[in-house]
């Protein structure tokens, strides 16, 4: 997406202000975060031994971020690009109950990624995973637990704004649901994201499910998933309509996880199956991981959402090329 400048921006908030305002929406959210979802905050790693697996593939072809140490020369160390696998791990490592689990602050490099108002190379995110029921792994828990992240968010954006009146970007009060593939039957000769955008504009606030997997009529994916953490019949992301820049944005990556049925199937549909050999994947092929949902949620994304900026190089601090950075300082976006 090229970079948009919308006409007459003037930040609601200066700098400092700004700064204020992303600590309290940090700190509560996080807070309101654990209290729905029953989460407890842990440390995480901010990179892994690529023999794990443990690492993040993403849409399959970003390539991390990797050194080498002196101590461990015989294997490559990875910037994690998120924890999706690592939580489950870790739920079972430290004997997690059900219906239980944990949050993390999650900070990665993605080298890969096409910088414009909403993406950086710096990505910073509540990571969280809780088990549940083999039986809950349903699309009735999945909506369950996104409307209680959603709730989280409202009483994110209720409680800054007492602080910063008039400042605040106002969200819808509810979220709605839609398949890809209701997308598609909708708006087939759309792109997957003009879609998104669509569907954002209509309903203000949305989880839009089922992202991987190939849909009927174009045979494509609506996007690309990872095969070995979210299966792709029980996934999703939370997406608002942005006004201010006029576009959706994406704030949230979820699902509940793959089972050992649905890691098998989906090794196989992304050509894979060499990656039942690592160490997490036999974990949870032997039924040794608990049955767990979980993803992230941007955190400068949420800022960038609740203050109205329109560049997330307002709300942290990152690289941008010269030619981005002075068109912005042009128009009053003020980068970090």
């Amino acid at each position: 997406m090229p970079l948009i400048i919308p006409k007459d921006y003037v930040p609601k908030l200066n700098i400092r202000d700004t700064e204020a305002a992303i600590s309290i929406i940090r700190e509560t959210f996080q807070d309101k975060l654990s209290t729905e979802l029953t989460l407890q905050r842990m440390s995480a790693p901010m990179f892994v031994e690529k023999s794990t697996g443990l690492n993040d593939n993403l849409n399959g072809i970003e390539r991390p971020v990797s050194f080498d140490i002196k101590n461990i020369p015989d294997d490559q160390i990875e910037v994690v690009h998120s924890l999706a696998k690592w939580k489950r791990f870790a739920l079972k490592r430290y004997n997690f109950p059900m219906h239980e689990g944990l949050y993390t602050n999650m900070n990665a490099i993605r080298r890969d990624e096409d910088l414009d108002n909403f993406h950086s190379i710096y990505v910073d995110q509540w990571d969280w995973e809780k088990i549940i029921k083999k039986e809950e792994r349903t699309e009735e828990t999945l909506k369950n637990t996104v409307r209680k992240i959603f709730a989280a968010i409202k009483q994110t954006e209720q409680y800054v704004r007492k602080i910063y009146p008039g400042s605040i970007y106002r969200l819808p009060d509810q979220i709605s649901f839609v398949t890809t593939q209701e997308l598609e039957n909708r708006w087939p000769e759309l792109s997957p994201q003009e879609r998104e955008d669509k569907i954002a504009e209509e309903q203000k606030a949305v989880f839009l499910m089922k992202i991987g997997d190939k849909l009927e009529k174009s045979g494509k994916p609506h996007d690309g998933r990872a095969p070995d953490y979210d299966d792709w019949q029980l996934n999703g992301d939370i997406i608002f309509w942005y006004e201010p820049l006029h576009c959706k944005l994406e704030v949230s990556s979820m699902g509940i996880r793959v089972s050992e049925t649905s890691l098998k199937e989906q090794l196989i549909k992304a050509n894979a199956q060499d990656r039942e050999q690592l160490p997490f994947h036999k974990m949870l092929l032997n039924g040794d991981l608990p049955y767990t949902i979980g993803g992230g949620i941007g955190q400068s994304r949420l800022c960038m959402l609740l203050l109205a900026k329109v560049h997330i190089g307002e709300v942290q601090a990152s690289i941008w090329p010269k030619e981005m950075a002075d068109q912005c300082e042009k128009n009053n976006i003020h980068l970090l």
